[in-house]
């Protein structure tokens, strides 16, 4: 892909980026908290993340992506490589956590058993004990990575409002914003209002006014109309508000009469 193609398609980049990041951030949070209940986490769900390289799952297409993004914006902000790099450490590391999780979920049960056998000489049953502090470091070492990989995600949702404060025109990561609200809540928790307060300054309504412009633009009139609605209860006075809303007005009186 060349560079320019890439920098032509930064807004639909920038948007998948964020989308990527809060999608697997829930899954991956949803196994952290397993972990830390049950000591558990899921096989099959953190290989469905990852995928192959012949078919890609979230993560993966979220590390290329954020390659993508941050290795061809043109202002090529610091931040922005901070997020690459963390973006990537995170897939890593996750890969490491499969490996692990794999270790503890299929050999360390068939070890045990073989371990405790009556069949099994003295001698061979006091090398097996020693092998099998070889297993529990393996729980240790999820722990040390899950750590990791919270740390890390933690300071990407630091990240991001920064780098995304460039981006605060841009109408598909506003209307992802909207559409996905219940999500982005969920992943950002108490830093939520940082998010929007760091992308939008004090203009917390330019996120609906964008939003209502891509929903418009795309057919979606009834949803724009309930994107201006915000814009309005935000700050009523707003001419770039009263401006959209005067366009929704319009394409009501016009095809709802």
């Amino acid at each position: 892909m060349s560079k320019t193609w890439i920098r032509a398609k930064l807004p639909e980049f920038v948007r998948d980026v964020f989308r990527g990041f809060c999608l697997a951030s829930r899954q991956l949070s949803g196994q952290f908290r397993r972990f830390d209940e049950e000591r558990e986490v899921s096989y099959e769900v953190l290989r469905d993340l990852l995928g192959s390289e012949m078919s890609k799952g979230l993560l993966w297409r979220l590390k290329d992506t954020a390659h993508h993004v941050f290795r061809n914006d043109p202002d090529c902000p610091v931040e922005g490589r901070f997020l690459d790099w963390g973006l990537g450490y995170i897939f890593h590391e996750t890969i490491k956590l499969l490996e692990d999780t794999y270790q503890k979920t299929n050999y360390a049960p068939w070890f045990r058993e073989m371990r405790d056998s009556s069949d099994l000489h003295q001698a061979a049953k006091d090398i097996a004990g020693e092998l099998f502090q070889v297993l529990h470091q393996t729980e240790e070492s999820m722990d040390r990575e899950i750590d990791r990989i919270r740390f890390i995600m933690a300071k990407c949702r630091q990240l991001l409002p920064i780098y995304l404060a460039r981006h605060r025109g841009n109408m598909l990561l506003a209307r992802l914003l909207v559409a996905q609200n219940e999500l982005v809540r969920e992943v950002f928790a108490e830093e939520y209002r940082d998010l929007i307060a760091g992308i939008y300054g004090n203009q917390p309504e330019l996120m609906y006014i964008l939003a209502s412009q891509s929903l418009r633009q795309g057919g979606w009139m009834e949803e724009a109309e309930a994107a201006v609605a915000e814009a309005l209860h935000l700050n009523p006075a707003e001419r770039l508000v009263l401006q959209e809303k005067k366009i929704i007005d319009n394409w009501r009186a016009r095809y709802k009469s």
